[in-house]
């Protein structure tokens, strides 16, 4: 019988997944801000990186050694600075023989790491993404706008919350291979491991993850001053 958390577990992954879509077409309209990024979205194995014709692009898979292995996808943002997050999403645990262990969700709790290895401006164009209206300027003023694909590796504490059964405790490990990439991370991925018995899926066996900056000024529009006046020009007009 499903846990009742199920189902507000849920919500909070279409929350996400919808929030990242809608904050995608409109940040294209606002220029990234001076200061370096602070906040970033990233999509985990969803979203427009499911291509039905990549099937090993969606889910993401960690592997043991002994080739049990961990799916995952989800969606989320966090803030590099003050290490908060909100993220989450669905996993499937299988043994070697490829036979379902456990299925359930999966929630953020906290930012252990981030390792930034730089912009890569190109990899959504490359991906065939488009986001916001039909270009009406110089193609390179998009390229400066809205969030920024951003190679890094991002390290999460999270909750496994099964279908039946006692939740765990893991390190979700998500790498985004742009940039600057280390020889060591150069693959694209995702790792876990269990804190309870130190179980490791350290083999990156498929999917793919993107990694986004947000800059200041895009997470957090400011009210321009006709949108703070618009309260009062709805007001009906004295006789």
């Amino acid at each position: 019988m499903p846990r009742p958390c199920s189902r507000r577990i849920s919500v909070i992954v279409i929350r996400w997944s919808l929030a990242l879509i809608l904050g995608l077409g409109l940040a294209t309209c606002t220029l990234f801000a001076q200061e370096p990024p602070r906040s970033y979205t990233f999509l985990l194995a969803s979203g427009f990186l499911c291509d039905p014709d990549h099937a090993e692009a969606c889910p993401a898979v960690a592997k043991d050694a002994n080739g049990s292995t961990f799916e995952m996808s989800g969606a989320g943002m966090f803030d590099a600075q003050s290490k908060s997050v909100e993220a989450a999403g669905t996993y499937t645990h299988k043994l070697p023989n490829g036979n379902v262990l456990e299925t359930g969700l999966w929630i953020a709790s906290e930012l252990v790491r981030f390792d930034s290895y730089g912009a890569a401006p190109g990899a959504l164009k490359r991906q065939g993404v488009a986001f916001g209206p039909a270009p009406f300027g110089p193609r390179r003023m998009l390229m400066s706008s809205g969030p920024m694909p951003t190679g890094a590796l991002a390290v999460f504490r999270i909750r496994l919350l099964p279908m039946s059964g006692a939740s765990k405790t893991a390190v979700l490990q998500v790498n985004c291979a742009l940039g600057e990439v280390p020889r060591e991370r150069s693959v694209e991925g995702i790792r876990l491991k269990l804190e309870r018995n130190d179980t490791e899926y350290t083999q990156e066996a498929g999917g793919r993850v993107m990694i986004l900056a947000i800059r200041s000024g895009v997470a957090t529009p400011a009210k321009t001053t006709n949108q703070e006046a618009s309260p009062r020009t709805s007001e009906s007009p004295q006789n």
